[in-house]
């Protein structure tokens, strides 16, 4: 199928990306195109307008500021899965960015615009939340930044307004104590596809004891979001098998589990259980080597 008639623009500057956008009502913004574009083939979406934002210069770049991982809205999935930076001190979001789609989908899509579609079972929010990332906005009114516990607010919805534009994300960049990790069931089997469930954890160690710590669900609701069950256990606990396994236990708690067709309600809460102990272990294992390196 072929998606309906629609105008196109294709502006250098974030400004004029801006304005088009505020120009235009009901206008999407294209990076990858991994997700619009088979919507817009499946009619599942007709946009009036096409703001095409490849050709902005400055919006590819991974960069290290002030103890911060900036990444623009055209960094693809494969460059995060590679970067040496995040692969060490960020390792949540590299796993999280190796496991997306497949081969064409990593060298295409975009970290942003995962983020900006937020679908239920994308890995990268799950890593975003648990890294503690802040999304940056651009309209014409200017800049704000959104706390990515903020950003998700419901199943293809975030708090970004209609003429909004997602420039950019960040997360603090791992210190000596910290660790992250990512774990997830895919549809196809092992890490393949959309996650059925996956967990994105991160824990800070000092003296040998958590803390502070989070840790993110997806696949498995409405929206991914922060198992504040599992952190209030953690923080605290010396973070050994017995904690950790007590603490996943708590998976459920203010989290409420949907069906879909890759698994029921409490086949989800046992992956999420599952998988909070896979994740935590990795992490734990990290922070431990940070804090003596």
């Amino acid at each position: 199928m072929y998606p309906r008639p629609f105008d196109y623009t294709a502006p250098t500057t974030l400004e004029q990306a801006s304005a088009d956008v505020a120009a235009h009502p009901g206008a999407k913004v294209l990076a990858g195109g991994m997700s619009l574009i088979p919507m817009m083939k499946l009619r599942v979406l007709s946009p009036p307008t096409i703001v095409d934002i490849g050709k902005i210069a400055g919006l590819g770049s991974i960069t290290e500021e002030a103890g911060r991982v900036e990444m623009g809205a055209l960094v693809r999935h494969y460059q995060l899965a590679g970067n040496q930076l995040l692969v060490h001190r960020a390792t949540a979001l590299s796993e999280a960015a190796a496991w997306v789609g497949d081969v064409q989908v990593r060298n295409r899509g975009t970290l942003c615009g995962s983020l900006a579609h937020a679908d239920t079972s994308a890995d990268e929010p799950a890593a975003l939340l648990a890294l503690g990332g802040t999304m940056v906005a651009h309209s014409t009114r200017g800049m704000r930044t959104i706390p990515a516990a903020d950003f998700f607010v419901d199943a293809f919805t975030t708090a970004l307004a209609e003429d909004e534009i997602l420039t950019g994300a960040s997360i603090p960049l791992g210190v000596t104590g910290e660790g992250s990790a990512y774990c997830k069931v895919g549809r196809r089997g092992g890490h393949d596809g959309f996650a059925v469930a996956g967990v994105a954890a991160w824990v800070r160690l000092e003296h040998g004891e958590i803390v502070d710590a989070r840790v993110a669900l997806t696949g498995v609701s409405t929206r991914p979001l922060l198992a504040d069950g599992i952190r209030a256990a953690l923080v605290g606990s010396d973070g050994g098998p017995e904690a950790v396994r007590t603490a996943a236990a708590r998976a459920e708690e203010g989290v409420v589990f949907i069906a879909d067709l890759y698994g029921s309600e409490d086949y989800k809460a046992h992956l999420a259980r599952y998988l909070a102990v896979q994740a935590l272990e990795g992490a734990l294992s990290r922070a431990r080597r940070a804090a003596l390196s």
